[in-house]
């Protein structure tokens, strides 16, 4: 097929967690489960690497990937954006494909079939993005806001609400954007309008911030391998 690269940002600098992007995840460099999941569903021309990193790209590079430069140091730093670095990376590379795949490097629970679902929507559907979803465990409606000593709701007129009548919301897992190359330079954002979604439960995804995020990834991870 390869109407469809792949591009995985793993900046070095990452500060609450060394060398998160390469980081051992359950025995292995957490971006190797990205660079396989890539590879093994067949969508991709190319699976690129985007770094600032000598170590991260010499992994890369040998577990399949390609890191054809390294990132300028205008997009190295805190500042940068997602968007800044894969609009970066397609101003550098081939033009002739339709699709850009976005995958995070600390992303372990995404695999090939999880692609190939979100690329088949972006496709059938004629979408412009789609990207995983997970369900909030509580509702956001009732949230609770702190001033001083003094604790109140957000929505007020919630406050009596029963949690079973409140819609369900979701928020962003995390991990991956799938997205329609020509939109996603005319708009210049990942999540852009007539986006679609793949829902993901907790136990397949985690935003990992800290080391106990981590922690608790692996953990859910080494649930789920257990079970297959």
């Amino acid at each position: 097929m390869n109407r469809a690269i792949c591009i995985i940002p793993a900046r070095g600098g990452s500060k609450r967690i060394p060398k998160k992007n390469i980081k051992r995840f359950s025995g292995k460099p957490i971006i190797e489960y990205s660079i396989i999941a890539a590879k093994e569903s067949g969508l991709f021309k190319e699976v690129i690497v985007s770094t600032d990193d000598n170590e991260i790209a010499d992994i890369a590079i040998r577990l399949g990937a390609s890191v054809p430069f390294f990132r300028s140091i205008k997009n190295s730093d805190d500042h940068s954006t997602t968007y800044d670095v894969i609009e970066e990376v397609l101003n550098k590379v081939e033009d002739n494909y339709d699709y850009v795949c976005c995958l995070y490097p600390c992303a372990p629970f995404v695999d090939s079939k999880k692609l190939i679902e979100s690329f088949d929507k972006l496709v059938k559907r004629n979408l412009n993005c789609v990207f995983p979803i997970m369900e909030f465990n509580f509702p956001v409606q009732r949230a609770l806001q702190c001033s001083g000593d003094i604790v109140s709701f957000v929505n007020p007129e919630y406050s009596l609400a029963r949690s079973q009548d409140l819609g369900k919301t979701f928020h962003d897992a995390g991990q991956f954007y799938f997205l329609r190359k020509d939109q996603l330079l005319l708009q210049k954002k990942l999540i852009t309008s007539n986006s679609g979604f793949l829902i993901v439960d907790e136990m397949e995804g985690q935003d990992i911030d800290n080391l106990v995020d981590w922690k608790l990834a692996e953990m859910k991870y080494e649930i789920l391998q257990s079970t297959r």
